[in-house]
């Protein structure tokens, strides 16, 4: 199998703002964890689609990868719970 990308799927609402009115810089809690195969004739980008097809173009790409982890599963292990199983059916197989 080609490299596989961690994709997260991030919660789209707005930055919160202080009682200011000021935008306050938060991170957008991750909702779900994707695989996505690399993009064709690439090896350093995400292909357009997840392997559950969905749209790779406004998640983000995560810096962890399996290959780095010996022994681990695909996913890192504080997002265990939040893994799409459609994607982790494919990745099984």
């Amino acid at each position: 199998m080609s490299e596989i990308f961690l994709m997260y799927e991030l919660d789209q609402r707005p930055a919160a703002r202080s009682l200011t009115g000021e935008s306050r810089v938060e991170e957008r809690p991750v909702l779900r964890v994707h695989a996505a195969s690399a993009a064709p004739g690439s090896s350093s980008k995400p292909g357009p689609r997840t392997l559950c097809g969905q749209d790779t173009f406004a998640m983000e790409t995560a810096s962890w990868k399996a290959s780095e982890h010996c022994g681990s599963s695909w996913y890192p292990p504080e997002h265990a719970r939040l893994v799409c199983a459609q994607c982790d059916a494919v990745m099984e197989v």
